[in-house]
């Protein structure tokens, strides 16, 4: 395809259009490219949503920050920044980027651990050895530390003293640690304890209760005195209330957003006493029923003769008894014993109780919801406040939400008053609700729908505009034929002219050859005549055979 050639007839065709008809192409044109380009830019800014990108890096400090920042614009790679020290770009990039990135050595964090061994320093002295693994030493203690979660950052200084030869001057070492905690985080005892054993296990001779620790505002961490054991317990107490009230409150919104017609429209306030005492009872309880522990009987037989009563003559007979084999007349002597020992326990039940540590006493709370409004005959908008019903069936939805305990004295107070500037912007918030649940439906298949309406509106501009005017414009006109005159047309200024000047060079011919006639006025016109009219036979021969044919149908219509 000749492209220059093409480009001719573009500039030839344009050069043939008058000033109106180029105005208009070229701001049909420039209208064109204008709604393509925007559509386009409002197609790539909208199609990215916030869900499509992902954090590549946070808790990054403003030099680090920085270069990468400049590596992501020299690598043209969108980012976002929506808070300091966190960047985020798109999410199918992030595996990537991170890999990228650290291959340029980034972030360069200012903390070094036992990396400051990997390369050899020759004539490096003792000392300038022991430093350097003192400071190994304090960023791999450093590094451990920020990962515990609530720790944003970590500062660790490690003292240790000169060694001396003599036992008892031998000094041992300390240490400090300065945390910065992150917004609304804090330490328990457990977590600062442990960070003690943590850095004293990794110092020789150092003992965790040489190890102090304070916090970004100065606040020491772990002490045993009774003031900083109060102020912690404070702090973790005043979290903890201000949680479950938070907690609360996002509990009674959600749940009356829908009713009411959104967020906007309600307001809940929650107060929560606790009670964070520690008790801890001891009970013995005795039961009356006794319970037999054990049980003990005892039975004796005897059987024998009954002895002989002493009397008679005395004499050998009388003291030697009776003799065997003859008849003995005494009674026979039976001994019968039964003993039952019966021992009885009381039955004793011993309880020992501790309490939950944070009990709630009681819990108020106060909420309260705008009405509904109207359009009037006259055009404003009148405020309706909520019915006794309705307020009565939102408290008892906050009673249940929050747990009402009647016995505790809990309270809810529920009110309908008009929200400042809500009655006019309600038509908004129903517009917006409106449009949240269109881009709920139709989400996943909101970037067709837009390049469906780019086509539309394309293919509309181009049969409604564009072939209108391009047909307009590309008419061809078709010239009139030129009315076939029937007599040639002899412009006779033109002969006198031409009649005047061959008269007088005939005049001055004859007079440079002495002759001198009288010239002939008609016979010179005929001649200027006649020899016009041939050359205007000659330039138009077909001109003139029509003129003839149409002079002999005239006169001879017959023929």
């Amino acid at each position: 395809m000749n492209f220059e050639a093409l480009f001719k007839q573009i500039i030839a065709f344009f050069n043939k259009l008058n000033k109106q008809q180029k105005y208009i192409i070229i701001g049909s044109i420039v209208a064109v490219i204008a709604i393509i380009a925007f559509l386009i830019v409002f197609n790539t800014t909208s199609s990215k949503p916030k869900n499509n990108y992902a954090i590549l890096f946070e808790n990054l400090k403003p030099q680090d920050a920085a270069l990468i920042v400049q590596y992501l614009d020299k690598h043209n790679i969108p980012y976002v920044i929506p808070q300091d020290g966190v960047i985020e770009v798109p999410r199918n990039e992030v595996a990537k980027l991170r890999l990228d990135i650290a291959a340029q050595g980034l972030p360069k964090s200012s903390t070094v651990g036992f990396e400051l061994f990997d390369k050899n320093s020759f004539g490096a002295t003792a000392f300038e050895e022991r430093i350097k693994y003192l400071r190994a030493l304090e960023g791999e203690l450093e590094r451990t530390i920020d990962s515990i979660d609530a720790v944003e950052s970590a500062k660790v200084n490690i003292a240790i003293p000169k060694q001396s030869v003599f036992v008892s001057r031998q000094t041992p070492p300390t240490a400090s640690v300065l945390i910065k905690l992150k917004p609304n985080m804090i330490l328990t005892p457990k977590q600062i304890q442990g960070i003690k054993y943590l850095v004293a296990s990794a110092v020789p001779r150092l003992k965790p209760e040489n190890v102090k620790i304070v916090d970004q505002y100065g606040n020491p961490l772990g002490e045993n005195d009774e003031l900083t054991q109060n102020n912690e317990l404070l702090k973790t107490e005043m979290i903890y209330k201000k949680r479950l009230e938070q907690g609360l409150e996002n509990k009674i919104v959600n749940l009356l957003a829908p009713i009411v017609g959104g967020k906007n429209k309600v307001v809940a306030k929650v107060n929560v006493d606790i009670d964070f005492s520690q008790v801890k009872s001891k009970s013995t309880i005795y039961d009356p029923n006794n319970v037999v522990r054990s049980e003990q009987t005892i039975e004796v037989n005897k059987i024998g003769m009954k002895p002989k009563p002493v009397g008679g003559v005395p004499g050998a007979v009388s003291n030697i008894g009776p003799v065997q084999g003859l008849k003995n007349n005494n009674i026979v002597e039976k001994y019968n014993k039964s003993e039952t020992t019966t021992n009885y326990e009381i039955s004793t039940t011993i309880k020992d109780v501790k309490e939950p540590f944070a009990k709630i006493r009681r819990i108020t709370a106060a909420v309260v919801v705008d009405g509904h409004y109207e359009k009037g005959k006259n055009g404003k908008i009148k405020y309706i406040p909520l019915t006794k019903i309705e307020l009565a069936n939102i408290e008892n939805l906050v009673k249940n939400a929050i747990g009402f305990d009647p016995k505790r004295g809990d309270s809810v107070t529920v009110t309908s008053f008009e929200f400042a500037n809500s009655g006019i912007n309600s038509n908004v918030s129903k517009t917006g609700m409106i449009m949240q649940k269109i881009s709920m439906y139709l989400g996943p298949i909101l970037p067709i729908i837009k390049y469906l309406i780019l086509a539309i509106i394309l293919f509309v501009f181009y049969k409604k505009v564009i072939v209108p005017f391009s047909q307009k414009m590309l008419e061809v006109k078709v010239e009139e034929e030129k009315p076939i005159k029937h007599e040639v047309e002899v412009n006779e200024e033109e002969i006198e002219s031409t009649y005047d000047k061959i008269k007088e060079l005939k005049e001055k011919v004859e007079q440079q050859l002495g002759i001198s006639s009288e010239i002939n006025e008609e016979e010179l016109k005929y001649e200027v005549l006649l020899e016009r009219v041939t050359k205007i036979v000659e330039e138009n021969t077909e001109q003139v055979a029509k003129v003839l044919e149409n002079l002999i149908k005239e006169e001879h219509p017959e023929t």
